[in-house]
């Protein structure tokens, strides 16, 4: 019985030996490969730390209102950059860059936008420290995809103006956009004449650069989306889709006014727009019965995307609405390829480039 227990005590203890040595094991090479799990991990921070510096977009976006009470709200952009980088911006040449994307990362959505207080042309300016002589501006650290020339009609509204060079140069910068503000002003106080004013806008900012597409804006529309881009697309675009003044609706399906643009191309096929429309309305309408003669129809944004607001405002003098307006639509077929670009006729008598914008006075004579 005692040689018995004797082979058992030695069994069992090899058997508890084994185990020990097989847990030494264990832990061995559990604290191998955590060791080197932390290395592997390491070097994947550190390659994704390089690959971020290296594609990250210099200018770092914040969604912060202005909440002061001598100010209207609106969404700022900051810069963040160290003197080192800003400089290697600066001389890095366009065909090292990479283009944008179709979708811009600084977008930021929903705007508040308002009208309370007056704007101070100075703090836009300290706000937009990248534009360039004459309103133009390029992003820093890509190419566009596009080059838009904005137009803007524009006669004795200068605080609209104020504040749509306050809300607008901001989005526009978001939307990385290679653009250029041109304020086409009528001189005199003779009849107004809207698309006769688009048309002049489209020529003189042709001779500044090789624009290749054109936003149509009113001076008194904010877009409250800045993913409602300024640019052009496949179709000509309608922008300003749901304005407060209509309770955010769409006020009829052919409805081209506010906010449009067109490629060159697509404007060049209809000839630009008429010339012979004096006064309020009508212009609008023609413009989408020469877009569908050519085939063409309107994209727009969504609703919600699309909203924008109007600063409220009196009749302009010399703006009444033009009794021959619904005669000339109903024949825009017939006069199109007669009236229109091809027979444009003005005089510039001032262009003056300034911080924020391109004023062109002009004058564009008479009915």
């Amino acid at each position: 019985m005692a040689a018995d227990g004797g082979v058992r005590f030695s069994l069992l203890h090899r058997t508890c030996k084994l185990v020990v040595l097989l847990c030494l094991l264990h832990i061995t090479v559990t604290v191998f490969f955590y060791v080197c799990s932390l290395d592997i991990r390491f070097s994947f921070v550190q390659k994704q730390l390089s690959k971020n510096e290296s594609s990250a977009p210099a200018n770092r976006v914040r969604d912060k209102h202005v909440t002061s009470g001598t100010q209207p709200k609106v969404v700022e952009v900051k810069k963040e950059l160290v003197p080192q980088e800003q400089n290697r911006d600066q001389t890095r040449p366009p065909e090292e860059l990479e283009k944008c994307p179709e979708t811009s990362p600084l977008l930021v959505g929903p705007l508040r936008v308002e009208f309370n207080s007056p704007v101070d042309l100075d703090q836009v300016r300290q706000q937009n420290p990248d534009l360039r002589l004459g309103g133009r501006f390029r992003p820093r650290d890509c190419v566009a995809l596009t080059k838009v020339a904005i137009i803007i009609p524009f006669r004795k509204r200068e605080e609209h103006l104020k504040f749509w060079l306050y809300y607008l140069h901001p989005i526009l910068q978001r939307q990385q956009l290679d653009y250029g503000v041109y304020v086409i002003n009528q001189d005199g106080d003779r009849v107004f004449n809207r698309a006769k004013l688009l048309n002049v806008g489209y020529l003189e900012a042709l001779k500044e650069d090789d624009y290749d597409c054109f936003v149509f804006s009113d001076v008194d529309l904010i877009p409250m989306d800045d993913r409602n881009t300024y640019r052009c697309f496949s179709q000509p675009r309608h922008l300003s889709v749901s304005m407060d003044k209509f309770g955010f609706r769409l006020p009829y399906n052919q409805y081209f006014g506010g906010v449009s643009s067109m490629s060159k191309e697509q404007y060049l096929k209809i000839n630009g727009f008429p010339n012979n429309y004096w006064g309020w309305g009508g212009e609008d309408d023609d413009i989408y019965n020469r877009l569908s003669s050519k085939g063409m129809s309107i994209s727009r944004p969504s609703a919600e995307v699309g909203k924008c607001r109007m600063i409220r405002h009196n009749r302009d003098k010399q703006n009444d609405p033009n009794p021959q307006r619904f005669n000339r639509i109903a024949h825009t077929r017939d006069t199109m390829h007669t009236d229109g670009i091809n027979s444009l006729s003005y005089r510039v008598l001032k262009t003056e480039k300034l911080d924020l914008f391109t004023k062109i006075t002009v004058d564009v004579g008479k009915p």
